[in-house]
């Protein structure tokens, strides 16, 4: 087996670690990763976020101010009504990808692939 010199590499800075780990634990939320996974490329209010996982509009609420907090989603009103949505396609990518390795992960052919 032949080895190929690679240069070194170095570590992000602490700073940069810390606040990826607390991105990380925002995604480590099955509601939150919900949340985030159905605003790709689309905005919703609360109420239709709710509807659609079955939870209260109270929780989800929650969750929205924790997903805002850290970034990871952004909001709009209209009227009364609050559109969240996601701020860049670096969410929707990392989402994505999460999601799409778990199905590497599951599945034989994952449904990505299909």
């Amino acid at each position: 087996m032949t080895f190929v010199a690679t240069t070194q590499r170095t570590t992000p800075p602490d700073a940069d670690l810390d606040q990826a780990v607390d991105v990380l634990r925002l995604l480590a939320d099955r509601t939150r990763l919900a949340i985030l996974a159905m605003l790709n490329g689309t905005e919703m209010s609360v109420t239709a976020i709710a509807e659609a996982l079955g939870r209260p509009s109270s929780g989800v609420s929650q969750h929205l101010a924790k997903l805002r907090a850290g970034r990871l989603v952004t909001s709009r009103r209209d009227g009364t009504t609050i559109y969240y949505g996601q701020p860049d396609e670096h969410v929707a990518a990392l989402v994505t990808g999460v999601l799409q390795h778990t199905e590497h992960m599951i599945y034989e052919v994952p449904p990505h692939h299909r």
